[in-house]
């Protein structure tokens, strides 16, 4: 009873299969430019709800900002946001040098403060030709869609996911 089994597979089909999913699969610019715009949106929506976590309030806001959205002062670092991607990688950013202290947090460094149109500033009843500032602890309020700790905010993580997923079962036809 030294009957050998003999078992023989076509992999053709798997194999044409399989070349053709990596050949798909090697253009993943659709997928970086859905992740990018991702990206985008969530940033928007991190300003339209003043922070995910809710951003700290302005400590002592001037009559002209009480009321006013954070980080929106002028609307320029919102209008600032620039996205790009590559068939490796979907970026988003700023090229506002003070929207690293937002983001992040810290402190300001120490400065002096003259007057802009008349010859001396006025503070409670005082007046000075100019005063040192000790510099400002700004909170982080982060903006982008990342956490304090370098990883993306769930929200935005589980949409690149899906995003992600849509990408790859459009390639393999399922």
């Amino acid at each position: 009873m030294n009957e050998l089994i003999n078992i023989r597979l076509n992999d053709t089909a798997l194999k044409r299969a399989i070349h053709g999913l990596q050949r798909r699969l090697r253009d993943m610019r659709p997928v970086m430019r859905a992740i990018a715009q991702t990206l985008e949106a969530k940033t928007e929506r991190n300003f339209a709800s003043q922070g995910r976590p809710r951003w700290k309030a302005l400590k002592n806001p001037s009559e002209r900002r009480k009321g006013g959205v954070i980080l929106q002062d002028s609307g320029q670092l919102a209008a600032s946001i620039t996205t790009r991607y590559s068939d490796t990688q979907a970026i988003i950013g700023t090229n506002k040098v003070y929207a690293r202290i937002h983001q992040f947090g810290g402190k300001t460094r120490a400065h002096p403060i003259k007057p802009k149109r008349k010859k001396v500033l006025a503070f409670g009843g005082k007046f000075a030709r100019s005063v040192n500032h000790p510099g400002s602890n700004i909170p982080a309020r982060p903006f982008l869609p990342v956490t304090a700790d370098g990883r993306l905010q769930r929200e935005t993580s589980e949409a690149i996911m899906e995003t992600t997923l849509h990408h790859l079962k459009k390639v393999t036809g399922v």
